[in-house]
């Protein structure tokens, strides 16, 4: 997005890494920057998760939505061996036996965790979380049958389930996906109205004008909708938003209440 964003707006736009407290780090930093345009921050599904978990290092009013760039389903995944067909094969051990079987997540913030959490709500089921460092060594569980079942990133799991690696019971998206029109959604297999995803969104400095935040918007949206930005999204297992400012704020308002309400429902205390 960066290299097309530049010539759009005359200038060059340079990313900067700031990882640390599942995002929070790098928001708090763009919190505090300027409102001139000149800073904006690219942040994903943990921003809406974060401030029902732990305190935060910035306050969220110092942020507001530029666009929604894009939306990732999920997989609901078991190992090779498992003994799991179906989702509702899962379900059903998991209500037999309330707590043996166990799911990995790379960690309490994020939405691998809580589409699992959500999932177990849903349907009445009691399951236990075994959390990993990260993403990456979460999904490496799945494969090698240390968890029961476990989420991850459709297209960090598609080669895996290609290979027999993994079996994806269900998509969490709306509708099957077309690369694997096999995987039912999770609410064909049996939870009504259940639907994640992963989402990537970018925010400025409150105090930034709207002018300002209106002129970006769309020249993030006539990078998004172009064809070469759109292929290589796509590629990823996403789907692009490139919403406008007052769409986004809407989802965010969403995601907020629903991820704040399935905490409470949890127990899960801030820290």
């Amino acid at each position: 997005m960066a290299e097309n964003l530049g010539p759009r707006l005359g200038t060059t736009v340079m990313v900067m890494n700031k990882a640390g407290a599942s995002g929070t780090l790098g928001e708090a930093e763009a919190a505090r920057a300027a409102g001139d345009g000149y800073t904006m921050l690219y942040t994903a599904t943990p921003y809406s998760i974060n401030p029902h978990l732990q305190k935060l290092p910035y306050d969220p009013k110092d942020l507001q939505p530029v666009t929604q760039v894009a939306v990732a389903p999920m997989f609901l995944a078991v190992g090779r061996a498992s003994p799991y067909k179906s989702l509702p094969d899962l379900i059903k051990a998991g209500k037999q036996a309330p707590g043996r079987l166990n799911f990995s997540s790379g960690g309490q913030g994020t939405v691998q965790y809580m589409g699992a959490e959500l999932l177990l709500q849903a349907v009445g089921m009691k399951a236990t979380h075994v959390p990993y460092k990260s993403g990456g060594p979460a999904l490496q569980a799945i494969m090698a049958g240390e968890v029961d079942f476990g989420f991850g990133n459709v297209s960090a799991l598609a080669g895996h389930a290609k290979s027999g690696l993994v079996r994806p019971l269900a998509i969490t998206a709306a509708v099957r996906n077309p690369n694997h029109a096999d995987v039912p959604t999770v609410a064909e297999s049996g939870v009504k109205g259940y639907e994640v995803y992963e989402w990537n969104g970018i925010f400025a400095p409150a105090g930034t004008p709207r002018e300002i935040v209106q002129r970006l918007n769309t020249a993030l949206r006539e990078v998004l909708e172009s064809t070469a930005v759109k292929a290589r999204i796509y590629a990823l297992g996403a789907r692009v938003v490139a919403s406008p400012p007052e769409d986004f704020k809407q989802f965010l308002a969403k995601e907020d209440a629903r991820w704040g309400a399935t905490i409470k429902a949890a127990g899960i205390k801030k820290e």
